[in-house]
């Protein structure tokens, strides 16, 4: 199986340059598309020093059945209606919280574009729940 895979490679070199490049491209697009990544100690650190504030952008429901303390709920779809909200936040770093962290990173890129400190928790309230860190209801 390798074997075929070299011959293939060096009998079209162009077409496996053309595959590199783009997935190349295709990994360098999904990196930069979350924006920056937070682990949940440093979650902890900057929300103990007064440093940082969670925005959970899951829905209500989602938001009901458990969340870290201290945590404001703007779901993934209003937040871009209710910016004026995290205004008195401007000089925190803003951290976006999901459930897998998939939304969050989108989230974290806008509000940086509005001239916020933005971060996403890695992994989300999954990866907080997996900790067994605490969430309240």
């Amino acid at each position: 199986m390798l074997a075929h895979l070299i011959e293939f490679a060096t009998n079209h070199y162009v077409l496996s340059g053309i595959f590199a490049v783009l997935l190349a491209a295709l990994i360098f697009t999904e990196l930069s598309k979350g924006g920056a990544s937070i682990s949940t100690r440093e979650l902890v650190a900057l929300v103990n020093r007064d440093e940082g504030i969670v925005l959970d952008v899951r829905n209500n429901k989602d938001f009901a059945t458990g969340r870290i303390v201290g945590a404001l709920n703007i779901p993934y779809d209003k937040v871009a209606g209710r910016v004026a909200e995290l205004e008195k936040h401007k000089s925190k770093t803003i951290i976006v919280v999901d459930a897998l962290g998939q939304q969050a990173g989108a989230v974290a890129r806008d509000l940086k574009k509005l001239g916020f400190n933005a971060a996403k928790l890695s992994g989300g309230m999954s990866t907080w729940r997996s900790e067994s860190l605490p969430v309240v209801k």
